[in-house]
C-alpha cells in the first residue's frame, strides 16, 4: 500500500467511529442502548442492513463456495423466489415479534414458555453464537496480513509482538468502544454511515472488475470449462457436485428460510424499528437494497475462478498458490520445522506445473494438482497417517480461505487497493461490533437479568451489558488464537450453530403463530439439538487423527463405508456418503437439516400431547391497541401480495414493484420459461453463457444503479430524522429494561427505577 491508500483508509474509519462515539449523548434510558429509542425508520435499517450483510466472513465464504461449486446450482433457488417473495411481503415472523415489543428473543420466550426455558435457551443460544463467530476475528487477521502482505511479527521497544493478535485486538477493541459508548444506538448510526458509504464503493469495484476481467472473453469460458456433472452454469448438469449442491442449495435453504426465519432476531436493529409496520418494510426493500451486495460479491467470485483458472493469468496464479501454501503451512506447522520446510519444498516444486488443459473438475484442477504434492510431504514427515491428514485439512482449509485475499493484491492497482482496504475494513467493524453485542445482549438480559430479583438501577445496567461485551470480546481472541477449522467456513458455522438452530426454529415459529405450542414441547426440541449436535461435533473434529484410526484399527471401515452407502442411496446423486480419511463422510449441513426435522416432529408431539389451555396470542400480540386506528382493509390481491392497512400509498407501490421483479421476472421469466425452454430443447453452454451475463450482470446492473442512489440518500435523510427524534423526546419508560414481571419479583426502588434526570452513562 501507498500512503494515499492508507488515507483513504484511516480518515472514513476515524470519522465513523467518531460518529458512533457521539451517540453517547442521546443514550437516556435501557431502551436506547438495546433498542435506539426504538425510532429507526425503514432507510435507517436498510441501509445498516446492507453494512452488516457485507462482511469478510462472508465475502470469503461466498467466494469459497463458488470456487468450489460454481454458479450453476444457484438457479434452483429461483424455484424458492416465491416463498421469499411471501415471507418479505407479509413480514414473517418479524412483524409478530415486534408486535410483542420484547427487546430480546429470550424475553420472548419467556412470555411464551417460562423464565427458566428463558435462561437455559439463552444459554444454549450465547455458547452457539459465541462458537460460530469466534473465529471471525482471525479470519478478518488472516486476511489482512495476506492482503497486505504483513510480516508474522513486529517489535515494538524490543517486544517481539504477533501482527495476528495485534489486528485482532485492534478490530475487537473498536468494536467494543463502540457497543460501550451508545449500544444498539451507535451501531445503527455507525452501519448507516457505512451503509450509506459503501454503495458508491461496491458501485466503483463493480465497474472496475468488469472491465479488469471479459465476461464472454474469459469469465463465461472459464465457468464453461468443466466437465460432465459439474458444470459452473448450466443448472441441468450438476448431479455430480459435493458439498455445495442442488440438495444444499434448494432444500435445505426451504427449511432454513421458513423454520430459522425468527431464530436470530431480538437485538439490535430487530427490536429498534419505530414500529412492526417500519420493520416489514426494512424487509420489503431488502430486494431492491441487497442487488449492489449481490451483484459485488458474484463479481468477485469470478473474479477468483477466472483469476486463478484462466490459462491468461497462468503465470499470476502460480505465484499466488506458492504463495498461499507457504503461508497455510507455516501457520499449522509451526512447531514441526521439519515438516515446514518439506511443505514448502513441495510447493516449490508443485508451482511449476502448467495449468491443465483438460476440463476441469472438484477432483482434478490447478488447486488439487498443487495441494496433491504438499498431503505426499505431510504423510512422509508427520508422527502418523491420522497426524498428516489433520494437518492437511488445515492447510487445504486456510489455502482457500486466503485465495481471494491474494487475488485482490495482485489485480487491483494503487487507490483502488485503498479503497478495497476501506471497503472490507468497514464491513469487518460493521460485524464485529454486532456480533458480539448480540451475545451480550443473550446473556446480560436472558440470563443475567432475570436471575436478579430487583431490577438493575439504570446505571448498573448499562455496566453490565458494558461488562459481558468485553468479556464476550475476550473470548473471540481466545479462540481465534486457539481453534483450528477444518472445514468451509459455511459448515464450520452451520456445525457451531447447530446445537441452538435445529431446536430453536420450531420453539420460534410456534411460538409466534401457534396456540398449542407448550414449554415441554419446547424442552424436547432444544434438549435433542443440544445433545445430538454436541455428538457430531466431537466426531467431526476429531475425525481424521482420532476417529478414522479407531475405526481401522476396529477393522470396521468397510462395513461401515457399506452402511452409509446405503443410508445415502434414496438421496442419490445429492448426498453420497462415503468412508473418508481426510473428512467426515456427513457434512454439517446435510447433519443439521435432518436433525432440524426430527427437532420439529419432537416439538408437535410433546406440544401436542402436553397442551391442556389454548394460549392467549392476542395478548402477547397486543392485538386490541393495534386494532384501534386499523385503515380500511386491502383488497384481495393486495392481501397475496402483503399489503395491510397500514399501508400508504408509497408502501402499495414498493410492494407491487417487488412482486413484480421478483414473481414476474425473477420467477416466470428468467426460471419458469427457462426450465419450460430446456425441457422442450436443452440449450448449449453458449446460451447458458449469455442467460448467466443478461440476468447476473446486466439486469441487475440497472437495478444496483438505482439502489445505489435511493438508499444512499435514503439512509442520510433517515440518520438524520432519527437524530432529530431522539432530541425531541420528552419522557422515557424506565421500567422497559426486558424484565417479564413475575408474581413475586421485587419491585424497584426509585434510586434502581432511575428517572429523567438520572445518568445513563
Amino acid at each position: 500500500m501507498v500512503w494515499f491508500d492508507w488515507l483513504i483508509l484511516v480518515v472514513p474509519v476515524c470519522a465513523v467511529v467518531w460518529a458512533a462515539l457521539r451517540t453517547r449523548r442521546y443514550v437516556r434510558g435501557v431502551p436506547d442502548f438495546l433498542s435506539a429509542g426504538r425510532l429507526c425508520g425503514r432507510y435507517v435499517i436498510s441501509a445498516g442492513d446492507v453494512a452488516n450483510g457485507l462482511s469478510i466472513v462472508a465475502l470469503v465464504t461466498y467466494a469459497e463456495m463458488n470456487y468450489r461449486a460454481g454458479f450453476a446450482v444457484a438457479f434452483w433457488k429461483n424455484a424458492l423466489l416465491p416463498l421469499g417473495m411471501v415471507i418479505g411481503l407479509t413480514g414473517y415472523c418479524h412483524y409478530r415479534f415486534r408486535a410483542t415489543r420484547a427487546m430480546s428473543v429470550g424475553q420472548f420466550l419467556e412470555m411464551r414458555y417460562s423464565r427458566g426455558f428463558r435462561i437455559c435457551a439463552a444459554t444454549l443460544r450465547s455458547a452457539a453464537e459465541m462458537l460460530a463467530n469466534m473465529i471471525m476475528p482471525s479470519l478478518a487477521a488472516r486476511f489482512f496480513m495476506q492482503m497486505l502482505d504483513l510480516p508474522p511479527q513486529f517489535r515494538v521497544c524490543g517486544a517481539c509482538i504477533s501482527t495476528f493478535v495485534a489486528l485482532m485486538v485492534l478490530f475487537l477493541s473498536l468494536a467494543v468502544a463502540i457497543i460501550c459508548c451508545g449500544g444498539t444506538l451507535a451501531l445503527v448510526v455507525a452501519d448507516t454511515i457505512q451503509g450509506v458509504l459503501l454503495f458508491p464503493i461496491l458501485a466503483v469495484f463493480i465497474v472496475f472488475i468488469l472491465g479488469r476481467f471479459s465476461v464472454s472473453g474469459q469469465i463465461v469460458p472459464v465457468l464453461a470449462d468443466r466437465v460432465a456433472g459439474e458444470s459452473f452454469i448450466n443448472p441441468f448438469d450438476v448431479a455430480s457436485l459435493r458439498d455445495f449442491n442442488l440438495f444444499t442449495m434448494v432444500v435445505v435453504v426451504a427449511y432454513d428460510m421458513v423454520a430459522n426465519r425468527a431464530n436470530w432476531i431480538g437485538a439490535g436493529t430487530s427490536t429498534a424499528a419505530k414500529s412492526p409496520h417500519e420493520a416489514k418494510m426494512s424487509n420489503v426493500l431488502g430486494t431492491w437494497r441487497g442487488s449492489v451486495t449481490a451483484m459485488f460479491y458474484l463479481l468477485v467470485a469470478c473474479a477468483l475462478i477466472t483469476f486463478l483458472n484462466h490459462p491468461d493469468f497462468a503465470d499470476a496464479a502460480r505465484l499466488a498458490r506458492r504463495d498461499l501454501a507457504e503461508r497455510a503451512a507455516a501457520e499449522v506447522l509451526r512447531d514441526d520445522p521439519a515438516a515446514l520446510l518439506a511443505v514448502e519444498k513441495a510447493a516449490e516444486r508443485a508451482g511449476g506445473a502448467p495449468c491443465p488443459d483438460r476440463p476441469l473438475s472438484q477432483a482434478d484442477n490447478p488447486d488439487t494438482a498443487f495441494l496433491e504434492p504438499i498431503h505426499a510431504a505431510l504423510l512422509e514427515n508427520s508422527p502418523s497417517e491420522g497426524i498428516a491428514n489433520d494437518r492437511f485439512q488445515q492447510c487445504r482449509t486456510l489455502f482457500h480461505q486466503l485465495a481471494l485475499s491474494a487475488t485482490v493484491r495482485r489485480i487491483l492497482p494503487p487507490g483502488l487497493f485503498g479503497l478495497f482496504a476501506l471497503l472490507l475494513f468497514l464491513s469487518m467493524l460493521s460485524t464485529d461490533g454486532p456480533r458480539i453485542y448480540s451475545a451480550a445482549l443473550t446473556i446480560s438480559q436472558d440470563i443475567v437479568l432475570p436471575l436478579r430479583r430487583r431490577p438493575f438501577s439504570l446505571r448498573g445496567h448499562l455496566w453490565m451489558i458494558r461488562t459481558v461485551s468485553v468479556c464476550v470480546a475476550l473470548f473471540f481472541l481466545c479462540g481465534s488464537c486457539f481453534m483450528k477449522q477444518l472445514d468451509y467456513i459455511q459448515m464450520f458455522v452451520s456445525l457451531a450453530l447447530c446445537m441452538w438452530t435445529a431446536g430453536a426454529g420450531p420453539v420460534m415459529v410456534f411460538g409466534l403463530y401457534s396456540r398449542f405450542g407448550t414449554t415441554a414441547g419446547a424442552w424436547a426440541s432444544l434438549g435433542a439439538s443440544t445433545t445430538m449436535s454436541a455428538a457430531f461435533v466431537l466426531v467431526q473434529r476429531n475425525w481424521a487423527d482420532v476417529v478414522y484410526p479407531a475405526v481401522e484399527r476396529a477393522g470396521l471401515v468397510d462395513r461401515l463405508d457399506r452402511a452409509l452407502r446405503a443410508a445415502s442411496s434414496p438421496f442419490e446423486p445429492w448426498i453420497h456418503w462415503e468412508m473418508d480419511a481426510v473428512k467426515c463422510p456427513v457434512n454439517t449441513i446435510e447433519f443439521t437439516f435432518f436433525l432440524s426435522l426430527l427437532c420439529l416432529a419432537l416439538y408437535v408431539a410433546v406440544s401436542k400431547l402436553t397442551c391442556r389451555r389454548p394460549f392467549d396470542l392476542d395478548a402477547m400480540l397486543h392485538r386490541e391497541k393495534a386494532a384501534a386506528g386499523a385503515r380500511p382493509a386491502a383488497s384481495t390481491l393486495g392481501k397475496l401480495v402483503g399489503i395491510t392497512p397500514e399501508y400508504t400509498r408509497g408502501d402499495r407501490m414498493i410492494a407491487w414493484g417487488v412482486f413484480l421483479y421478483v414473481f414476474v421476472y425473477s420467477f416466470g421469466a428468467c426460471f419458469l420459461g427457462v426450465v419450460a425452454w430446456n425441457a422442450a430443447s436443452p440449450w448449449p453452454m453458449r446460451w447458458w453463457g449469455r442467460y448467466f451475463t443478461v440476468v447476473n450482470f446486466v439486469v441487475p446492473g440497472v437495478v444496483a444503479a438505482v439502489s445505489t442512489v435511493w438508499f444512499g440518500v435514503g439512509g442520510a435523510l433517515g440518520l438524520r430524522r432519527l437524530f432529530r427524534d431522539l432530541a425531541a423526546r420528552r419522557e422515557v419508560d424506565e421500567t422497559d429494561d426486558g424484565r417479564v414481571e413475575r408474581p413475586g419479583d421485587a419491585p424497584p426502588t426509585p434510586d434502581q427505577a432511575g428517572g429523567k434526570d438520572s445518568p445513563a452513562t
